[in-house]
């Protein structure tokens, strides 16, 4: 007599492969060791990251972060090139605890998907691995969710959380900016994970093609490249000056970001025409129409780390920089105008 009873379902006849999972789990353990710090006390695998702060810091503060890199993710599934939206992750994170003075000491990451490929996932985590290490922090864990019918086939999502330190009475927190001080750009890669909403708005109003040349790079090399990582950078600047203030650049541009580290009673007047703008700003511009106003509160137009210095140390500190940053605006006071305004 032959058994009819329906065959029992499994966890992968439901779209979970916990084998693709482990194999993962196998493949990316030695990108995670090669970002190990001496203070981390277990390995990959366990239910959560030991971080030993030991006797580093007198009296730390710890800073923590988390961010993801929106719709850049949709372009970098368009060109199937996932080895650097990882170094994006890292550097979203990292530089936004940086503006407070703090060094990155560990990361994790949480990657979402419909179904595991477990070779996309290793090179998403390569680059992470690889932002981790031009950061100098740890990858200490993360997350690998697959989640079918949350996410089609071939979508994944990010998110990375940092966390660093900082002595108290070494904090940077604006605090003590006059309108003595000065305002200095470090440039950025590109758009770096800002504004990709409106980016691919204007590429498929303009039936633009991600090969089409850009300055001597095509238009996709110039939109995926990696977020700029000014850790190292900025760690050795707040060492040998008098940095009071900085500020990443990211969603809402230069107009939104700068001013949040200025003291209420004083405001900033910015110099357009004080460095050089990457040719990708100028073809979004002319491409989709945007108004100067609206390209200023969404994209970094060049400039993705800014340090605030009273004036008499501008120079120094552009020096130390091979001269690869530019003043770029003033502090003053705030008067019945816009806290924000521009020159040109």
């Amino acid at each position: 007599m032959s058994d009819n009873k329906p065959k029992g379902l499994s966890y992968r006849d439901a779209g979970v492969d916990i084998d693709a999972g482990n194999a993962l789990v196998d493949r990316i353990k030695p990108l995670v060791q090669a970002t190990r710090r001496p203070e981390v006390l277990a390995g990959l695998g366990g239910f959560g990251g030991l971080f030993h702060l030991g006797q580093r810091y007198r009296d730390p503060v710890l800073v923590s972060g988390t961010d993801g890199v929106g719709t850049k993710l949709l372009l970098a599934r368009q060109l199937n090139r996932h080895d650097s939206i990882g170094i994006d992750l890292v550097a979203m994170c990292v530089n936004d605890i940086l503006v407070c003075g703090a060094e990155p000491l560990f990361f994790l990451d949480y990657f979402a998907c419909g179904r595991l490929d477990v070779d996309t996932a290793t090179e998403v985590v390569a680059g992470i691995a690889e932002g981790c290490r031009q950061a100098g922090c740890a990858l200490i864990g993360g997350e690998t969710a697959e989640m079918p019918g949350m996410y089609d086939d071939g979508e994944y999502d990010l998110a990375g959380f940092a966390v660093g330190a900082v002595e108290r009475d070494a904090l940077i927190d604006g605090s003590t900016i006059e309108t003595d001080c000065v305002l200095i750009g470090l440039p950025a890669s590109g758009p770096h994970s800002n504004g990709y909403s409106l980016i691919r708005k204007i590429i498929e109003v303009s039936e633009a093609r991600l090969d089409d040349d850009l300055d001597g790079i095509s238009l996709g090399d110039a939109l995926l490249a990696p977020t700029r990582i000014y850790v190292p950078t900025v760690l050795d600047l707040v060492k040998r000056f008098d940095i009071r203030g900085m500020a990443h650049i990211t969603g809402g541009g230069l107009t939104e970001n700068i001013i949040r580290v200025i003291p209420d009673h004083l405001g900033i007047d910015l110099d357009v025409a004080a460095w050089p703008q990457p040719a990708v700003f100028e073809w979004l511009a002319t491409t989709g129409q945007v108004a100067a106003s609206e390209m200023r509160r969404t994209f970094n137009l060049g400039i993705g780390f800014v340090l605030v210095c009273p004036q008499d140390q501008a120079s120094a500190v552009i020096e130390s920089l091979a001269g690869r940053a530019w003043v770029i605006g003033r502090v003053r006071e705030a008067g019945r105008g816009e806290r924000v305004q521009y020159s040109q």
